[in-house]
């Protein structure tokens, strides 16, 4: 009989329509591959090298203010500009936005970039954050969200953290990023028509039926509170990758209400803390928020929700790599996310570097 546990097998997803093949009993085989070196985690709470500290020099020369909570600036070295001139290069063979468009085609994209330091503690996480501190954290973002998304050239804004080295971090200051985008990027694009041809089909929020499922299975359940739920989804590529869903149907982070955004940094902390627990390391991870786009419609299909990447997989030292069959054909796992999901769950929510807290 067919066993998702223990056979090959390919799941879809429905937000991106696309396929990850399932390799289960892959767990089995020896590792002779790349180990990384462990991250030495002491850091002090300021840094005066550190061009994220309060009071500190960026590398422009601008000078920090000296912040109690949270801090934000446009990025130093902005991947997007407001002020590029509109314009297109297409070579001659097809027309732009035609059914067969120019083998050569490029345009221009505007934008902004920021950057949210969440604490001016340098030697702090998200884990090791409190939840009033990462409330805080919740409310920029929905703020930021709102003024960028306001400003008439923003089609969309996404929010996101790149946590450690391993995932290209090049500060360990707390802190993410806001890039604020004219176009929908491509996976957001994805999400949208997904969504919206759903809706349309069933009258229902797709993440909301999905989290319903869940709910009803407990399989893959991490962690969960009144409003919001983490769980590795059924179709998740990275070892320990895991969705946070909201548990009402609302399309932005401004949408929350006081007491959802309490609940959003409550299962955040609680989900990196167990990501920290699980190998007893600061986990690495890049964890971004889909919502609603700015363009100006309605868009009435799209239910908020974060995707967490980490890409540790044996320990904190073997990683997963996406490279040969994942690069060429598509994305590969050996771990299911059910037992993925078992291990997180059986983790304690106490970090485990407090050495304060009552057990």
């Amino acid at each position: 009989m067919f066993s998702l546990t223990d056979h090959p097998h390919r799941r879809y997803n429905p937000l991106t329509r696309e396929w990850v093949l399932v390799s289960p009993h892959r767990t089995k085989r020896p590792w002779q591959g790349q180990v990384e070196q462990s991250a030495h985690e002491q850091r002090p709470p300021y840094d005066p090298t550190c061009y994220l500290c309060p009071g500190n020099a960026r590398a422009n020369g601008a000078i920090n203010p000296q912040y109690e909570h949270t801090f934000v600036f446009t990025n130093d070295f902005s991947a997007l500009l407001p002020d590029v001139p509109s314009g297109e290069y297409a070579s001659s063979d097809g027309e732009p936005g035609s059914a067969v468009p120019p083998l050569l085609y490029a345009r221009s994209e505007r934008g902004i970039c920021r950057v949210v330091c969440f604490s001016p503690r340098h030697d702090l996480t998200l884990a090791e954050m409190d939840v009033p501190a990462i409330t805080r954290v919740v409310d920029v973002w929905a703020q930021e969200y709102e003024e960028l998304g306001a400003l008439p050239f923003i089609g969309y804004v996404q929010i996101f953290e790149n946590r450690g080295a391993m995932m290209g971090a090049s500060n360990p200051h707390p802190h993410g990023q806001i890039w604020a985008t004219e176009r929908l990027p491509l996976t957001i694009m994805r999400e949208d028509v997904a969504q919206r041809d759903y809706l349309e089909a069933t009258g229902r929020s797709l993440l909301a039926d999905y989290l319903t499922l869940e709910l009803e299975r407990e399989e893959r359940l991490v962690v969960v509170n009144d409003h919001f739920v983490a769980l590795i989804p059924f179709w998740a590529v990275w070892p320990f990758e895991t969705m946070i869903i909201s548990r009402r149907h609302v399309g932005a982070l401004s949408d929350l209400t006081p007491e959802e955004r309490s609940g959003l940094a409550d299962i955040l902390k609680r989900l990196t803390t167990r990501y920290d627990n699980l190998f007893q390391v600061s986990f690495p991870y890049s964890l971004g928020f889909h919502q609603r786009p700015t363009d100006g419609a309605p868009h009435p299909a799209w239910h908020l929700h974060a995707h967490a990447y980490p890409p540790l997989l044996r320990s904190a030292t073997v990683r997963k790599f996406m490279v040969g069959f994942e690069l060429l054909a598509e994305a590969q796992r050996d771990i299911t996310p059910e037992q993925a999901a078992e291990r997180l769950r059986a983790l304690p929510e106490r970090h485990y570097r407090d050495t304060t807290a009552s057990p």
